[in-house]
């Protein structure tokens, strides 16, 4: 569970033949291994749930109603099931690239990636990326964002938000001891959240930075 709330300030970078493309991660949620009710590992170690048992920073990419791609980082050592879904970003490159592939030109660029199958069409990830190597670099990566211009500045803004948690979206199949968990974290008041956070809401063990300092 850790990771959800470290990656959220952090970029999502995507190199494709268009160009590259990318954003702010301002949201995110945590599943855990077969115990979480509320996670793919529930029915183990197969051919779909295989990403999630590591090795950590490398992609698992699922389907969602045989269309949307979902894109999660695993989280935990080789051989332990645990991934972050990657569930909002805030545009910050590529913008038209984002608009064009989204197919929402009248969009607000704060809504564009504002869920976790927009991530995944903004950026154009698909399960040709599931297992990929999120470290190196290369075509789908996670990086410290940087720079002294105006993307640097609004990166500050997300850094300097107050991280809040609440329970993960659409898991009430889970049941009692699963669906309320806090394991949905973000930055407050981001216009590119997915959706509201709940009013009892509070901040996260770590809100003073994403990296717990």
């Amino acid at each position: 569970m850790e990771l959800a709330p470290a990656l959220l300030g952090l970029r999502l970078m995507r190199e494709s033949a268009e160009g590259r493309s990318g954003g702010l991660i301002v949201e995110t949620e945590a599943y855990g291994g077969p115990e979480d009710r509320a996670s793919h590992a529930r029915a183990g170690h197969t051919r779909r749930t295989a990403p999630m048992f590591g090795p950590p920073g490398h992609a698992y990419v699922y389907l969602i109603y045989g269309l949307h791609s979902c894109l999660n980082v695993v989280a935990e050592a080789e051989g332990v099931a645990g991934a972050v879904l990657i569930r909002a970003l805030r545009p910050v490159l590529g913008l038209e690239m984002i608009r064009a592939r989204r197919g929402r030109p009248r969009d607000a660029d704060s809504v564009l990636a504002a869920g976790p199958a927009r991530v995944c069409q903004a950026l154009a990830v698909d399960r040709s990326l599931d297992g990929h190597d999120l470290t190196r670099g290369e075509a789908l990566w996670i990086e410290e964002p940087g720079g002294d211009g105006p993307e640097r500045l609004l990166t500050s803004g997300v850094l300097s938000g107050r991280i809040i948690a609440g329970p993960r979206i659409g898991v009430a199949y889970a049941g009692e001891g699963w669906a309320e968990r806090r394991w949905r974290f973000g930055v407050a008041g981001d216009p590119s959240l997915s959706r509201p956070f709940p009013p009892l809401s509070r901040p996260s063990p770590s809100s003073s930075r994403p990296d717990g300092r």
